[in-house]
């Protein structure tokens, strides 16, 4: 996997959403999974990668969240429906 940046969803088993960004998709996915991320994404449990993207600066990656964040559910789940329409964990399509 290239070194970029990335805007990514999780969910939990229950569809709560967490919204993110980072510049190591796998690393920060596998903290997810091991609960090494205090707040929102430990307290409800959001392990499951249905959605990333890639961009080419941090600050695209920034803006790009930021969107998402301010979206209503129904546009987030299209764009995971998009990509994603089973909802399965993309973990180990990413982790190799």
């Amino acid at each position: 996997m290239q070194s970029n940046y990335y805007v990514y969803i999780m969910s939990s088993l229950s569809k709560v959403l967490y919204i993110g960004m980072t510049n190591d998709l796998v690393r920060r996915v596998y903290e997810h999974k091991n609960e090494m991320i205090q707040g929102f994404s430990q307290k409800y449990r959001t392990k499951n990668l249905v959605y990333y993207e890639a961009a080419n600066s941090p600050e695209v990656a920034i803006a790009r969240e930021k969107q998402l964040k301010r979206w209503r559910r129904e546009k987030k789940e299209a764009l995971i429906n998009g990509m994603n329409p089973s909802w399965h964990d993309l973990y180990e399509d990413i982790a190799g």
